[in-house]
């Protein structure tokens, strides 16, 4: 309720009320301000130029037609250089107009308050200067991030969030941009805190590093499909801005002519497969190269990656609530698994597509990222690794049940169809049936396997999932609520689902088709008070173990 009180009170500094602030209001204050890096005009100016060039080309050959080629392009060049006069003029107003300073509360008396204490402010706006602020002690993150460009000149941007999830930007403030010296400094002083576990080592800068061996998980990955598709719909639609798509079409139908029609749509899958399996390998590197994962003095996990963007992302141990061992299908079949942070106020950058703050650690083997997951969470053994309780085998025929109906309903329909109006449909099915079904089957049966839950020291374990299996590590203390769930075919069969409520991560994690009895026992155990007042014991049989 504290925390609750406090958020409500800085909600209420941090509205712009429209009074008066800057150098007036702060009388001998002033020489605290401080500005952005000149040579952040120099940054925006080259990459609105670069946006401009993109789309001069298209618009001087559209401009073409009815009039000569030097004609369209001397309008387009015109236009260009207007337009980059207009935007140096706006964005040395902006810098002109755009300072910050770390405040530091003061007594009456004029002294500075304890370490901690005050606000970060800043001022910027281009015809409306819009006045910010955050409470220094609500600082949650201090993340850096750099473009090719900005490292070229040594600039970062800077975002500061208390991790409040708002759904606006009022926990956020962005330097736009400053000296990666500067950003680093104010990195260090925003996220200094005293030491989170008195008595642990606070500096550990090897934790993890990036070993260029974890490569060849990337192309096993769900995004080496989707980067082909994307790659093929690429070529489509550039071929229909220059009015070639039917010249595409066409020229692949050549090489094709000779081919069967099954035979072309599996080469071409082969190939938009291997164009993805390329792409993922560059997406990769560029995200994760330089990897680091260390510990910070004062209890500060940072996570520093990229090749041409270069990344900083720090997390407080204190806010952290547990890990989540995450293994796609792919990487699973190799043996590997990824890290997540399970913590709170992880607020997605829609800036960076690429910049998924939870990600602690990429696709590595299991018994690294069990290790890294141990050192996180200070464990001495990995909670993601313990051993869990297997959930009854009614969970089994429900998801055998679920994956035959999958496959069976469009059968059905081919049938239908097939009957009405042509034979081919029929063999359709028969073929789905019979290729599919085994399938489904198979996916339900690794399903049921990876059901299970237990409680490994000071973290309640939960495991779900086949096309995504996630083991959650969360911590006891972090449940704050327990939701049970229970269907009408979950009533008849005697499970139900168990949702452990926390203010971290994805919010719920679920414990699916535990049994009636077990899974309320178990609720009631990991977190003692929580559930029990509602429960009436009563004895049950002893629940097996997934141990193999």
């Amino acid at each position: 309720m504290n925390e609750a009180a406090d958020e409500a009170t800085e909600k209420a500094a941090d509205e712009d009320t429209g009074t008066a602030a800057g150098p007036a209001a702060d009388g001998n204050q002033d020489s605290d301000w401080l500005r952005l890096d000149p040579r952040t005009v120099l940054v925006r100016v080259v990459l609105f130029g670069g946006v401009l060039a993109g789309a001069a080309l298209p618009v001087t050959f559209a401009l073409a037609g009815p009039r000569p080629l030097w004609q369209a392009a001397a309008w387009v060049a015109a236009a260009v250089a207007l337009a980059l006069l207009a935007d140096i003029v706006a964005e040395t107003v902006r810098l002109r107009r755009t300072r910050y300073r770390i405040g530091t509360e003061r007594s009456e008396t004029g002294a500075p308050q304890a370490e901690g204490r005050g606000r970060v402010e800043l001022h910027t706006g281009l015809l409306v200067v819009q006045r910010r602020s955050l409470a220094r002690e609500r600082i949650r993150s201090a993340d850096l991030t750099a473009n090719p460009l900005q490292r070229l000149f040594g600039l970062v941007k800077v975002r500061i969030g208390t991790g409040e999830h708002t759904g606006g930007s009022d926990s956020t403030l962005e330097l736009d941009l400053v000296t990666r010296a500067e950003g680093e400094r104010l990195r260090h002083e925003l996220l200094a805190r005293p030491a989170a576990t008195p008595g642990a080592p606070d500096h550990d800068p090897s934790l993890a590093t990036l070993d260029p061996r974890w490569i060849r998980y990337a192309p096993v990955s769900f995004l080496a499909p989707a980067l082909g598709g994307a790659a093929a719909g690429a070529v489509m639609q550039v071929s229909e801005w220059f009015g070639a798509q039917g010249k595409v079409i066409d020229w692949i139908g050549d090489r094709f002519q000779d081919v069967s029609i099954p035979w072309m749509i599996l080469v071409l899958v082969l190939l938009a497969t291997v164009a993805g399996a390329v792409g993922a390998l560059g997406l990769w590197v560029e995200m994760w190269w330089n990897y680091r994962l260390e510990r910070e003095p004062g209890g500060t996990l940072r996570v520093s990656r990229g090749l041409f963007t270069a990344r900083s992302v720090s997390i407080e141990e204190r806010r952290l609530r547990g890990i989540e061992l995450v293994e796609p299908l792919g990487v699973r079949v190799f043996g590997a698994a990824r890290v997540d942070a399970v913590a709170t106020g992880l607020v997605k950058d829609d800036d960076d597509k690429h910049a998924d703050l939870k990600n602690l650690l990429p696709a590595a083997e299991r018994a690294v990222a069990d290790r890294v997951a141990a050192q996180v969470l200070r464990e001495p053994e990995p909670p993601t690794g313990a051993p869990l309780v297997a959930h009854p085998r009614a969970a089994r025929t429900r998801r055998v049940r679920w994956a035959l109906g999958s496959v069976l309903a469009p059968v059905a329909v081919l049938v239908l169809l097939g009957l009405l109006l042509t034979p081919v449909l029929l063999y359709v099915a028969a073929g789905c049936a019979v290729v599919l079904g085994p399938v489904a089957v198979l996916f339900a049966l690794d399903a049921y396997r990876a059901l299970g839950h237990g409680v490994s020291g000071a973290y309640l374990v939960t495991r779900s999932g086949t096309v995504r299996r996630a083991t959650v590590a969360l911590q006891r203390s972090g449940v704050i609520g327990w939701t049970v769930k229970q269907s009408y075919f979950q009533r008849r069969a005697g499970l139900l689902t168990l949702t452990a409520t926390t203010a971290a991560g994805a919010g719920a994690y679920d414990i699916l088709d535990a049994g009636r009895s077990q899974g309320l026992a178990f609720a009631a155990g990991a977190v003692p008070d929580l559930l029990a007042p509602f429960l009436e014991s009563v004895p049950t049989q002893e629940a097996r173990s997934t141990e193999r």
